[in-house]
């Protein structure tokens, strides 16, 4: 058995420098498969849900190198790995469609601090109930994947003190989103917050992770992790999203796995607590990642992120040997051993690195990372 998985990748495009400008509206003009996002300076692409890591991977890889092919016919032009504006200009939004109502209330009610570029993954999950409650135990471990991906250390050439500046200045809607009990406690809230304007549309639920589908809030057919910052190397986000499958595998082999039921915390609040509980450790990943101090759902008890990812990984890794993935699952102990991008970013900034340098470093990296996968694995497996 297996899962299908899907992503939606933004990401910025500018100068091997690491200057951002924005090309959108000429790329959503000229190339098929990309959609603009409301302010020019980044894109977006999406992959068609697929069971087969290997298919996945060249559907990462493959769009990416058509744009970087089309960005090199309007200049000398990239892609921009990170997940924050960090090279600037937060000052000004970039409208790519200055006649969009919604890119119009976007920018008038939260400004730049949403022109980011991340990564969500979608798994496939059709019966209603599990999804709701892979949901709420995904939601729990959130912060997990954030530690795991964290690139938005710098913003305007500054760092700022956060690992996922991102994901600290993201202004989550609505600002209170329960552990949906049911999937018809999902439809009843959902159709509040529309009814009182707490949400603008069925789309303006920005959360670590939500229930997705054809006709939200009533057909839904996947979860969407949404609190991943950009994860520029295709292995690494295949680990990811193995971590995340397993961790759905093993919950749909052992239904107990509900933090609304096996939480040690008090029955009385728990709902509440166990929300207040994944928004703390969001905010502590935001700003340490993998060594942030988190506390578990299960008990309260206080945990690095590193730590807990260590444990995860040691009980899923059978699960994902068993379903024939392990190995895109050990990329995984790279990145607990190596650090995620913010560290290892930030490590060449305190070394005296800018961050021009290091995004231009970042960049070149990139572009040989997909250049090598696309020539000796893409072309394999898509013949």
């Amino acid at each position: 058995m297996s899962l299908s998985k899907g992503f939606e990748v933004e990401i910025y495009t500018g100068t091997p420098t690491g200057e951002i400008i924005g090309f959108s509206d000429r790329i959503v003009a000229d190339l098929n498969g990309f959609v603009r996002e409301p302010d020019a300076r980044n894109v977006e692409y999406t992959t068609a849900p697929l069971n087969r890591y290997e298919q996945l991977l060249c559907e990462l890889v493959r769009p990416r190198q058509t744009l970087r092919n089309y960005l090199t016919t309007l200049g000398d032009y990239t892609l921009i790995p990170g997940s924050t504006l960090s090279s600037g200009d937060t000052g000004r939004f970039y409208r790519s469609d200055p006649h969009n109502p919604y890119h119009a209330y976007i920018e008038d009610s939260y400004h730049t601090n949403v022109v980011t570029a991340s990564i969500h993954i979608n798994v496939g999950l059709a019966d209603p109930e599990l999804l709701m409650q892979a949901c709420r135990l995904i939601r729990l471990e959130a912060p997990l994947y954030l530690a795991l991906t964290a690139s938005s250390p710098f913003l305007d050439n500054q760092a700022t003190g956060y690992h996922s500046t991102r994901w600290h200045l993201f202004p989550q809607t609505p600002s209170h989103v329960p552990l949906f009990t049911s999937h018809q406690h999902h439809i009843d809230w959902m159709e509040a917050q529309l009814a009182a304007g707490t949400m603008h549309n069925v789309r303006h639920l920005w959360n670590s992770v939500r229930p997705n589908g054809d006709r939200r809030p009533y057909c839904l057919n996947r979860l969407e992790l949404r609190i991943c910052d950009l994860v520029i190397n295709p292995l690494h986000l295949l680990a990811v999203t193995a971590l995340l499958e397993a961790r759905l595998l093993q919950m749909l082999a052992d239904l107990s796995l509900d933090p609304l039921k096996i939480s040690q915390l008090p029955t009385a609040n728990r709902a509440d607590d166990l929300v207040k509980l994944a928004m703390a450790n969001e905010q502590a990943v935001a700003r340490q990642s993998l060594d942030a101090t988190v506390h578990h759902w299960l008990d309260g008890r206080a945990i690095t992120a590193k730590h807990w990812i260590q444990d995860l990984y040691e009980t899923l890794w059978p699960v994902a040997h068993q379903h024939g993935f392990s190995c895109f699952l050990t990329p995984i102990r790279t990145i607990l051993e190596q650090g995620n991008e913010a560290q290892r970013w930030l490590a060449l900034h305190e070394q005296g690195r800018t961050v021009r340098e290091i995004l231009a470093i970042a960049i070149q990296t990139a572009a040989e990372q997909d250049q090598h996968l696309a020539e000796e694995l893409c072309l394999p497996c898509m013949a």
